[in-house]
């Protein structure tokens, strides 16, 4: 299904039901190098795994603007969604409050990456010139499917500084939230990293790492090409225990890792792996962007203590350092991380709310909100691990 709107010749905005329906090369111009989540690559393997599609509750209607020669110029990753499951910015009370007084809070529209919690473009623009007018231009598009199909809401997530200052300027509400990120502060090596520390962290975090590989336990990273169906394999074994065990049923499936690995975002993914006794046990994915690793996706099969911290967080940071990465996110929320160097980072979220009513009750919670987490933030920074708080 297609939809268009013809704004005076000039553009011409649809709404696509598969990315499939899209020319890669032309997305990815859009995209840009910065951030993995937005390429056509890790979008197109969650539709064509089935993680995303109408079944899972994840109904693309991609956003797309063409010029008048019928270049693609804009486009957004946006989805019906009848549920809140997997995007990290939670409205379930939300839903539960517009529900008791007689509404519908779904289906509604979200601009998101599906079921990752990293921050990034989500307006994706090719012509910087024309960025502001592209942009509210996608903004018009997105609050008349809302109002037609009388939607309860419209969800941008996860959004970068220059959508930001954008949506700052529009009637959307901010919502603000907190991860925690290690910023790279030009060191050589990681006991470099280890002397900004506190005495009483640098010797907890030396512990934990001596303590993670007791049991004859070995570390490799692998990147790009490196990576082979083996190791997918096995990493695919654990994320789903691990998930399984915590979670139930996982979002992601076998098809869309090995997706990944087919494709070209292979270049971007860094899969740190633990063996023991010549088998695998553990492992972690990230990804690469143009200034920060994003930590994605972790497992194990064997519980070793503190092994989890050396995969996912301290190995990152020693990858970083060596490849000259400015920052380490290490997805969503985590106020253990604060003590291994992970400091607390706001993330963004911005909201359109159709009834005046549960729009004002929204920007009141918010408002409360946004005062509490400040006051976390504040109290995290007070406990940093860093010698010059």
């Amino acid at each position: 299904m297609k939809t268009k709107n013809n704004l005076k010749n000039e553009y011409f905005v649809q709404n696509i039901t598969s990315i499939k329906s899209i020319n890669q090369s032309c997305w990815d111009l859009c995209a840009g190098e910065t951030n993995p989540f937005v390429s056509y690559d890790f979008l197109q393997s969650l539709e064509e795994s089935g993680c995303v599609s109408n079944e899972t509750g994840w109904m693309p209607f991609h956003l797309i603007v063409n010029d008048s020669n019928k270049n693609l110029v804009a486009c957004a990753p946006l989805y019906f969604k009848n549920h809140s499951q997997g995007e990290y910015i939670f409205d379930h009370s939300w839903a539960n409050a517009l529900e008791r007084a007689g509404g519908n809070y779904y289906p509604k529209l979200i601009i998101a990456i599906p079921f990752s919690p990293v921050s990034g473009p989500r307006l994706l623009i090719r012509d910087k010139y024309s960025e502001e007018k592209l942009k509210k231009i996608m903004l018009d598009r997105l609050i008349e499917i809302a109002k037609k199909n009388n939607l309860s809401s419209i969800h941008i997530n996860f959004t970068g500084s220059k959508d930001n200052n954008f949506f700052n300027k529009t009637s959307f509400l901010e919502r603000i939230g907190i991860q925690f990120h290690w910023k790279n502060n030009l060191y050589e090596n990681f006991d470099q990293f280890l002397t900004s520390l506190s005495s009483r962290k640098r010797k907890s975090i030396l512990k934990e790492r001596k303590n993670s590989l007791k049991k004859d336990i070995n570390i490799f990273t692998f990147t790009g090409q490196e990576i082979n169906e083996e190791h997918i394999k096995a990493f695919y074994n654990f994320y789903i225990d691990t998930t399984s065990k915590k979670w139930g049923i996982p979002y992601l499936n076998y098809e869309f890792f090995s997706l990944l690995y087919e494709k070209n975002i292979r270049k971007k993914m860094v899969l740190i792996m633990a063996k023991r006794n010549n088998n695998w046990v553990a492992g972690a994915i990230n990804f690469l962007g143009a200034k920060s690793l994003f930590g994605r996706y972790w497992g194990a099969l064997e519980d070793h203590k503190f092994l989890h911290f050396e995969i996912c967080y301290y190995q990152a940071i020693e990858f970083a350092i060596k490849n000259k990465i400015k920052n380490v996110e290490a997805g969503a929320q985590g106020p253990h991380k604060l003590s291994r160097g992970y400091l607390p980072s706001k993330t963004y979220s911005w909201h359109w709310v159709n009834n005046q009513t549960f729009k004002n009750a929204i920007e009141n919670f918010l408002i409360e909100e946004k005062h509490s987490i400040k006051k976390n933030i504040e109290y995290f920074m007070s406990q940093s691990p860093y010698k010059n708080n």
